[in-house]
């Protein structure tokens, strides 16, 4: 059965009704699912089973029958960990239909059947006699995410220990204990406020400040996860030792409810506190010998051994405001949380000692958080990206320039009226830009310099523009809605719908853009689409074959976009320039086309390739979205921090263990499909422009 499912075109600003499988979304969330990533990780794997088998035995010791209650059970694996460990039966619980039919699949497979039934529940509508005829006395779940609790596990663990499992049963895991570290750090912080952006003018320099609720909004409520081991030690310095926060025991009741937790410190130096940094760790077992941690490297006991995960990872936390602190005078780092989220505050003194701390979560009432995310905050705070647009202005702009921009809640406006524009009209289409940046000119007392007309830009008429012609249409381009590179094409959309209002030998800046390639080999990015075969002795074939069906649907063969900044990876072939667009004249009505070949120039195992997006502000002047520098003799690559990349994975994908050699080039076609502003595109990777498909064909 095809349903129809509406979807607003991010390149062509249309909304389009497409003809869907009846089971689209599933696919999505399969396909973008982080199954491969958790099976592939060895250490989460081989903890559980030790933890597992551990609790198995206690129980047995005991006299006791076995019985388990497996919370979240994915692909089964963890309840066939405890089949083979000795358990007498499992209960497997999995909300998610698609995997718990996999599941099925997987136990039957594998010759479970007999001692495994999956139940296709969330684990809060399971009731005993219901769906088992007992409590179970050994409680395993897998419900964590980056943040611990934000998959919901403290709700679960609470019903499960009041409704399906024993009075202080066996927990795999036992224990969780969430650290922090105390930093002050410069780029982090720009990832949540706004600084004072500088500019040189013919009148000295000017500055635009951000406005008083924008420096005194808490943020984004949301956790900002990453890979924290990518975060130079340089960019941040460390202010505290590592806290241990709170702990939670898994077996023995469980409260959802809201808490704060705090930790007396002394700082190691003195500096202005700003960021949280926070991790966690499990034990497996009640002695705490079987430990499976997400620190970072400078907090791990074994860094040279550190697994590599992308299912969990580091949270960065923001403080309400960044805050003077005192070498050696002490103070408290208080940890919130309700039933799904963490966040931290710093206290003078303990609460304990006093009134008992209750703060809110934090919640953004600037607009700002609502409207850039935490890499365009750091997009507008790179002083030397801001240097480059006044550089190409510079040398665009006359006195009676009239000015018209075209991108979301950018600022380039306030700088064109600094470098004398004579009159600067912004388009903003959402009422949370216009607001935002209602404020930032009233802040600069530019509220009655720059008009902002609130419309979709494809909808201005003269009077908008008081009867005036445009003689520089400007743009970033940045937009909200992109997702991948190139759907900052709508710009050429707008340009192209705008025509009429500009005047002759109007200036378009960008005035072009180019998108290009690199083939690359991945140091551990590779793992979230590899497949996984057999894990810890199961035969787990069946979930790569889901994946893989998921995978030939129409939106999950695009590109993924990730911050590849996080992702170290080496350049097997040289950057190529694929397409070209010119933004100074309208969308073509045929498609653009480009085919030709990248040869591997240096060994390794072909995972992907990577696309960007170059703007030419100038034709002096290029901002890249992607390689910000040519690649190190090793291959080592260089990525813009504030952008996510296109990554088309090959299939299949090639594991370390794979043999090196093979493929020599790759050979492409891609075409922009002005129609649509979709993107297709063909890999080849092979010995011969004529070796068969092994690259992904996308839309």
């Amino acid at each position: 059965m095809k349903i129809f499912c509406s979807r607003a075109n991010p390149t062509t600003g249309s909304v389009e009704w497409l003809e869907e499988d009846e089971h689209y979304d599933y696919h999505q969330e399969i396909a973008r699912s982080s199954y491969a990533d958790m099976l592939h990780d060895k250490d989460r794997n081989i903890k559980y089973y030790q933890g597992i088998r551990a609790a198995v035995s206690r129980v047995k010791d005991r006299g006791q029958k076995a019985l388990v209650l497996d919370i979240g059970t994915g692909t089964g694996l963890l309840s066939m960990m405890a089949v083979t460990a000795g358990a007498d039966f499992c209960y497997a619980i999995e909300v998610f239909k698609p995997m718990a039919d996999a599941a099925v699949k997987i136990v039957e497979k594998n010759g479970f059947s007999d001692k495994i039934l999956v139940i296709n529940k969330h684990s809060t509508e399971v009731t005993v006699e219901g769906d088992m005829p007992c409590r179970a006395n050994i409680l395993v779940t897998e419900l964590f995410d980056t943040e611990l609790i934000g998959e919901g596990a403290l709700p679960s663990y609470e019903h499960a220990h009041r409704h399906l499992v024993e009075e202080n049963c066996e927990a795999v895991p036992h224990r969780a204990t969430i650290y922090a570290q105390l930093v002050e750090s410069r780029r982090m912080w720009s990832w949540n406020k706004l600084f004072p952006i500088h500019l040189q003018t013919s009148l000295g320099e000017q500055v635009i400040v951000p406005p008083v609720d924008l420096e005194n909004c808490p943020g984004a409520p949301s956790v900002c996860d990453i890979q924290l081991n990518q975060v130079s030690p340089a960019d941040f310095t460390v202010l505290s030792d590592v806290l241990p926060m709170f702990s939670i025991d898994f077996s023995k009741q469980v409260s959802s409810s809201a808490a704060c937790h705090s930790r007396q410190f002394e700082p190691l130096t003195s500096g202005r506190a700003q960021v949280v940094l926070s991790w966690w760790d499990i034990e497996m077992d009640p002695e705490g010998k079987i430990r499976c941690t997400t620190a970072p490297f400078w907090a791990h006991s074994d860094p040279e051994e550190m697994q590599w995960r992308d299912h969990w990872m580091q949270c960065v936390y923001f403080l309400p405001q960044e805050e003077p602190v005192v070498q050696g005078s002490a103070l408290c780092l208080v940890a919130h949380h309700d039933d799904y989220c963490v966040w931290y505050s710093l206290q003078r003194t303990s609460p304990e000692k006093n009134e008992r701390v209750h703060q809110m979560r934090p919640v953004c009432d600037c607009q700002a958080h609502l409207l850039w995310n935490r890499p365009r905050f750091g997009e507008i705070n790179d002083q030397d990206r801001t240097d480059r647009y006044i550089q190409a202005l510079s040398t665009v702009l006359k006195p009676d320039s009239v000015c018209l921009c075209v991108s979301d809640g950018s600022l380039l406006s306030v700088l064109a009226h600094h470098l004398g524009v004579e009159q600067v009209f912004t388009v903003e289409s959402s009422a949370a830009s216009h607001k935002l940046l209602r404020k930032i000119f009233k802040a600069n007392h530019l509220e009655d310099k720059i008009n902002i007309i609130e419309k979709r830009p494809e909808l201005l008429t003269s009077e908008d523009l008081k009867s005036r012609k445009v003689s520089l249409l400007l743009g970033e381009p940045f937009f909200t809605t992109s997702l991948l590179p190139w759907h900052s094409l709508y710009f050429w959309y707008v340009r192209t719908a705008v025509d009429q209002h500009l005047g002759p030998g109007a200036v378009v800046m960008p005035q072009a853009a180019s998108l290009h390639a690199v083939v690359v080999e991945f140091r551990d990015l590779w793992r979230i689409r590899s497949p996984c075969g057999d894990c810890e002795g199961f035969d787990v074939h069946i979930m790569d074959d889901m994946i893989k069906r998921a995978l030939d649907f129409r939106e999950s063969r695009e590109a993924e976009p990730h911050p590849l900044w996080e992702y170290p990876c080496r350049s097997l072939s040289e950057p190529r320039q694929i397409l070209a667009f010119d933004f100074r004249q309208l969308v073509p009505p045929r498609p653009l086309c480009a085919e030709g070949t990248m040869e591997l120039r240096r060994p390794g195992r072909s995972h992907a390739a990577v696309l960007w997006m170059e703007y030419h502000l100038t034709p002096e002047c290029t901002l890249s979205t992607g390689l910000l520098e040519p690649a190190d003799p090793e291959g080592g690559c260089c990525w813009n921090p504030h952008c996510k990349q296109a990554v088309y994975f090959f299939s299949p994908v090639l594991d370390p263990r794979a043999p090196l050699g093979g493929p020599q080039m790759v050979s492409y076609v891609v075409e922009f499909h002005p129609g649509t502003g979709d993107i297709t595109m063909e890999f080849r990777l092979a010995d011969t422009p004529d070796s068969p498909l092994l690259g992904n064909k996308v839309a």
